[in-house]
């Protein structure tokens, strides 16, 4: 690195938008947990594209490596700095920049979080269908950067789905003008899925094009209490058929997801009683209102008639619906309301049919590690995402063996190691287990093509 390389910063920009030394704040080497590491050699906090293109061009001369920031919502430590690295803040292109009714779509700046894009859409008359429980932190610069899926998958799919177009600066400032505003678009290679899901490493996403569709004018949630996975299974099922395009998320929880969070997190009301082996949590929306409540009625009726559901309840306002999304929006504060240091959350896919086998085998084959150990589960389930949270109060020093022993069970069920959450640094390791040695290798010819410097992101998701 030049002398005087971040004095170059704060000349390219200004001296408010490059933070150094004591004027770096926690919170841009502090995880979602709470764990920090050292601090960054500076902060960059652009404003425009044009920006963030000198400093890629800058840092690409140089060969100064950085990271791109965006809520700091992930949970791979993929944005979490090195020490000798600058830190690439995208807090400040935050901008919903247009609602175009008409295309359906809009367009957002890479650091705008998810809920304010979600807000001005609504104002239209439409909904941004991507929703995760970090909606009030997470930005869509770090959604499309990890592929990002959340709660309504089932209808609409991954954000991977959701994105008409991108505007990306690659490793030496060279910006991809690809902010396109319709479907069909067969002129080539579709460059922008080189980027959604990339993590960073091939280019800085700093604008998008998204699908929004119309927002549904009714929307009912059902609650039900189930005693078998198997009887989840077959609710999905029943609920396709007769739901088709009206269900909107179908969540499975294992009794000890629902019942710690009822007991453990603050503001949690429980509508049924906690002692039940599964519970699932089914949306439907529309804009027939009576046809909804119609068609969610005959499905509780025939589910009961053949024995699906031991107790369910169905929401009768917004108020009733948000309390039960609550219980299964609470992930994060009931993990904060165990011990960090003894607690490994993992996000793996499988096939639907063999959830419950995968997750009988986990709880069983952590208790040779530490009898006392014990694992949370709950997830998407209807595409095939299910989340665990290992709990091994005991042990804290066996992390690895945990990670290694969860990992390798998922690879024995054929499963991803990661659905929506991403690789970043944490799992790096175990990526061979889901993707073979030519597919890694793929990746890596990508990224010396891109960034032959190796400055955007390294290290994440696999090494050079």
């Amino acid at each position: 690195m030049a002398h005087g390389f971040i004095d170059q910063l704060g000349k390219m920009l200004d001296k408010s938008s490059v933070l150094a030394g004591a004027d770096i704040d926690e919170r841009y080497h502090r995880d979602l947990a709470g764990k920090a590491v050292a601090k960054p050699l500076a902060v960059v906090r652009p404003r425009t594209t044009e920006q963030v293109s000198d400093v890629l061009r800058l840092c690409h001369h140089e060969k100064v490596p950085l990271t791109t920031q965006g809520g700091m919502t992930g949970l791979v430590r993929g944005a979490m700095p090195n020490a000798n690295e600058i830190v690439l803040s995208m807090e400040r292109m935050n901008a919903v920049e247009e609602v175009d009714a008409s295309a359906s779509v809009a367009i957002a700046q890479a650091g705008a979080p998810l809920d304010r894009i979600q807000e001005r859409v609504e104002r239209e008359g439409y909904i941004f269908p991507l929703d995760l429980g970090a909606r009030g932190s997470c930005t869509i610069g770090g959604n499309i950067s990890t592929n990002a899926g959340g709660n309504r998958v089932i209808r609409y799919g991954m954000t991977r789905d959701l994105i008409l177009g991108l505007e990306v600066v690659t490793a030496d400032g060279t910006v991809l003008h690809g902010l396109r505003k319709y479907l069909k678009n067969n002129t080539g290679i579709d460059l922008k899925h080189l980027f959604i899901g990339s993590e960073g490493v091939l280019g800085v996403v700093t604008r998008a094009v998204l699908r929004i569709v119309p927002a549904p004018t009714e929307q009912q949630v059902m609650l039900c209490a189930m005693d078998s996975f198997a009887k989840v299974s077959a609710l999905l099922g029943m609920a396709r058929q007769r739901l088709g395009g009206e269900l909107t998320a179908f969540e499975a929880m294992w009794n000890e997801y629902y019942r710690l969070t009822v007991e453990r997190v603050n503001g949690v009301v429980s509508p049924l009683p906690t002692h039940h082996p599964f519970y699932v949590l089914l949306e439907a929306s529309g804009n027939k209102a009576a046809r909804i409540h119609v068609d969610l009625e005959e499905l509780l009726e025939a589910a009961i008639g053949k024995s699906m559901i031991i107790d369910a309840t169905v929401s009768n306002s917004k108020a009733s619906a948000a309390a039960m999304w609550r219980i299964r929006d609470s992930t994060l504060e009931l993990s904060r309301s165990f011990p960090y240091g003894s607690r490994i959350g993992f996000d793996v896919s499988l096939p639907i049919c063999r959830m419950d086998e995968y997750a009988k085998m986990v709880r069983t084959r952590i208790k040779a590690i530490d009898v006392q150990a014990f694992a949370i589960v709950f997830g998407h389930a209807a595409d095939g995402n299910l989340h665990l949270e290992v709990h091994h109060e005991h042990t804290p020093d066996r992390r690895e063996d945990f990670e290694k022993l969860v990992y390798q069970i998922t690879g024995e069920f054929g499963g991803m190691i990661s659905a929506e959450h991403g690789i970043g640094v944490l799992k790096r390791p175990y990526l061979k287990i889901s993707r073979t040695q030519e597919e890694i290798e793929t990746m890596r010819t990508l990224k010396r093509a891109l960034d032959p410097n190796n400055i955007l992101n390294p290290g994440r998701i696999f090494t050079l």
